[in-house]
């Protein structure tokens, strides 16, 4: 018979209020067939139907925030298979365990080893087991408990904000809804009231209230008049526990802004204003101001004034500045103090946006009386007319008068007015004015043909005080009167074939007249008196402006005649009349049976004397040509043509660079250093020549130098000129320098200057071992030797 294992796990309490067990089933010791329990098998709990199994637990409470010193304990596990000999170990596992919960891997008991927040986790998972301690095998299959944590009223209500604003109109009814407040319990709601919150309010009475369950605030007094007060400050506390004592509460503050709406009209704060204005005030200037207040604000305080009644109804006019709310009075025509000095007006103030709730208060508007008092100033002459018109005939004599102005002083003083005429507008000074009645009169003769219209400005200003004048436009229009002749409209030469037949019309003619009549112009054409008889040619009239020039015979021969002059009289029929002559030129031509010309002795008239195309092209060719020959030519004798420095790559010299003193070129900057001379020692060691590559090298040498020697200038002139006439000498551009050859120089110093400051003689046949370059050096030193030897 197989043997059925089970777990014991016994949980109790220390202290009653730490932890609770949910009922067990009685346990038995024999093993019932069928028992109904509660299997909590992994992560679901489902009711099985298990044998041989006396009991199973279901779910277990814990306080939250437990304030003792030890550990909270929690309950205890025992299986059936401990003996107490040790040989078991229980294990717990889930949330938590090894951290917040702890077992008695030997006893079973299991504890909490830190406060429990409900808040933060209100049910932790667990599952128990037993295993054999020596083999690590389970003696029980794993089962799984829960551990609810038990809520306590240990958080007070938080509203959603700290801070609500909210605002309603002013003169709102008893009852308004103004804003809902809310405010949450992080407390269990389904255990107990520690959750259920109650809402109340702590300042702002009688003003507003608050209902009680769902935090809504409304106004709790009638008329409530935002000009009396504007802000008003609620706080409302939220309690838990229902409201009851020792529950805990929080509270926030609620800004409540009243609105403003159209329950006040305008109020002038004076019935009568006064304002004074000269006379002379320009038009829409302003004169004063007046504003009526209102104690409304934004658009409710928007006023429109009007002036509804008075005498100056007229002269008058008010606006509104928007910015102030203020009523400009302004003139609407010009004052005149000596036609009435005061002006009595009403004007109207009304509101823009009128509330109809709020009509049973009284109109809307208010009205004030503006008293204008026209102040008498020295005003400058005013012309009987804005413009004047006037009209001359362009032959009337000088010193004509065409016209008159008029103008006099406004004022009550009628102080004496003079005349002028701005030269500006008459520089010509065609026309003048009599300074003491106005008249004006011409000056100079007026041509209509020249000049229509004469505009010119006069002025007038008081004798007494000239610094008030005025101005008026004077337009003179110049009349037209008969004085010019009729004239061809063009220089008339035409030609005639000597082919032609009688009355043959050759030529079209009409005429021009710079007058202007006022039916407009009539011409008439005629031959003069002296050609009428003799001429070869006749003229008809057309009387619409024109004429005709007609052939009075068939042939003509252009040898015989080749030109012919025919003489016209044109006349006009304006009053007086004028005429004059003009002439027609007719040549006489060769031509086709067309009638078209050939050839005739005024061929001028028809082919222009001149180039052909193609000559001007040629012409304007050979000139380009000749101004580039010239061009080069100037260019090619500027052109300087410098011998190069360097004719070609395997040039050894340096190119020659002017340092003032004698160098070794540009690139050659070590072959010779003038301070050799001077001191010799100062140049550094080893620092060989650039210039010469020694065949063999030697240890160098040094011997004393000789300072202060006095043929120095006669050593260097005598080497210079030696290298100046040697071809075998070192390159064109350096010096050679015999002075001090420099440290690490295989033949040390070739100077004789030095020679004397050595103790001994020297032997120079090493000199014949360097090669040819030096075999003018070993021969002189070396002839030298063989002279003092003998």
């Amino acid at each position: 018979m197989r043997t059925y294992h089970c777990f014991w796990l016994l949980f109790w309490a220390a202290q009653p209020h730490q932890s609770f067990l949910t009922p067990l089933s009685k346990r038995t010791s024999g093993f019932p067939e069928k028992e109904n329990v509660l299997v909590l098998s992994g992560n679901s709990r489902q009711d099985l139907h298990r044998s041989k199994r006396s009991w199973m637990w279901n779910q277990f409470f814990l306080l939250e925030e437990y304030t003792g010193t030890d550990y909270q304990y929690v309950g205890k596990l025992h299986s059936d298979q401990d003996k107490g000999d040790g040989s078991l170990k229980y294990i717990l596992s889930g949330d938590g365990a090894g951290d917040l919960f702890i077992i008695n891997e030997n006893t079973g008991d299991i504890q909490a080893t830190k406060r429990l927040d409900r808040e933060e986790k209100p049910v932790y998972i667990l599952r128990a087991q037993a295993i054999n301690r020596r083999t690590g095998r389970p003696v029980e299959p794993e089962s799984e408990f829960i551990i609810k944590i038990h809520d306590i009223n240990d958080n007070e209500p938080m509203f959603t904000k700290d801070v609500y604003n909210a605002s309603i109109p002013e003169m709102s009814d008893v009852g308004t809804f103004v804003v809902q407040v809310t405010a949450t319990d992080a407390d269990d709601p389904t255990y107990g009231n520690s959750a259920k919150v109650v809402y109340s309010i702590l300042q702002g009475q009688p003003y507003f209230s608050v209902e009680s369950e769902t935090g809504i605030i409304k106004t709790a007094l009638l008329n409530m008049d935002r000009e009396n007060r504007e802000q008003y400050q609620v706080v409302i506390q939220a309690k838990d526990m229902g409201g009851q004592m020792g529950g805990l509460s929080g509270t926030t503050t609620v800004n409540i802004t009243l609105t403003d709406v159209n329950d006040n009209p305008p109020r002038f704060p004076q019935s009568t204003y006064q304002f004074r204005a000269p006379e002379s005030t320009p038009l829409d200037s302003p004169v004063g101001r007046i504003k009526a207040n209102d104690a409304d604000v934004d658009e409710n305080a928007e006023i429109e004034y009007s002036i509804t009644e008075g005498d100056g109804y007229d002269m008058f006019g008010i606006t509104t500045d928007k910015d102030t709310q203020e009523g400009i009075i302004t003139v609407k025509k010009a004052l005149d103090f000596e036609s009435k000095n005061l002006y009595i007006l009403k004007v109207e103030a009304t509101n823009t946006h009128v509330d109809p709730r709020f009509l049973y208060l009284g109109p809307f508007k208010d009205s004030a009386t503006v008293r204008i008092q026209v102040e008498d100033v020295d005003e400058p002459p005013m012309f009987s007319r804005p413009a004047y018109i006037m009209e001359v005939k362009e032959d009337v004599p000088l010193n004509s008068v065409i016209g008159t102005v008029t103008a006099q002083d406004p004022d009550a003083a009628k102080n004496p007015v003079k005349y002028s005429v701005d030269r500006h507008t008459d520089m010509d000074r065609v026309f003048n004015i009599n300074s003491g009645n106005g008249s004006i009169f011409t000056s100079k003769p007026l041509d209509r043909e020249t000049l229509l219209w004469h505009n010119i400005t006069v002025i007038a200003a008081e004798i007494n005080n000239p610094k008030q004048s005025s101005r008026v436009p004077v337009f003179i229009k110049v009349l037209d009167v008969n004085d010019n002749a009729p004239e061809f409209a063009m220089l008339y030469e035409t030609f005639v074939c000597e082919n032609a037949k009688a009355e043959q019309l050759i030529q079209t003619l009409s005429a021009v007249d710079k007058d202007d009549p006022y039916n407009g112009h009539q011409f008439s054409f005629s031959l003069a008196p002296e050609a009428a008889s003799s001429s070869n040619f006749t003229l008809q009239d057309n009387r619409d402006n024109t004429a005709g020039i007609f052939t009075r015979k068939t042939r003509y021969n252009r040898h015989e005649t080749s030109t012919y002059f025919l003489p016209v009289v044109i006349s006009d029929n304006d009053y007086p009349i004028q005429s004059s002559t003009e002439t027609v030129t007719i040549r006489v031509c060769a031509c086709d049976h067309r009638g078209k010309m050939l050839s005739c002795n005024a061929e001028a008239l028809i082919h222009p004397t001149g180039l052909s195309t193609g000559a001007l092209i040629a012409i304007l060719l050979c000139i380009i040509i000749l101004l580039v020959t010239v061009v080069l030519f100037a260019a090619l004798r500027r052109q300087r043509k410098k011998e190069p420095l360097i004719i070609s790559k395997e040039d050894i010299r340096d190119n020659i660079v002017s340092y003032n003193d004698e160098g070794g070129g540009e690139e050659d900057t070590q072959a010779f250093d003038i301070g050799t001379l001077r001191n010799p020692e100062a140049i550094d060691d080893n620092k060989l020549r650039r210039d010469i590559v020694p065949e063999t090298l030697f240890m160098p040498r040094r011997t004393a130098t000789a300072r202060d020697n006095t043929d120095v200038r006669d050593f260097i002139n005598q080497r210079l000129k030696e290298n100046d006439t040697d071809p075998t000498a070192p390159p064109y551009d350096s010096l050679a320098t015999y002075a001090y050859e420099g440290n690490g120089s295989v033949a040390e110093s070739l100077s004789s200057l030095e020679s004397v400051t050595t103790d001994g003689d020297q032997d120079y046949d090493y000199l014949s071992d360097w090669g040819p370059r030096f075999k003018k050096l070993a021969d002189m030193y070396g002839s030298m030797d063989s002279d003092k030897d003998s």
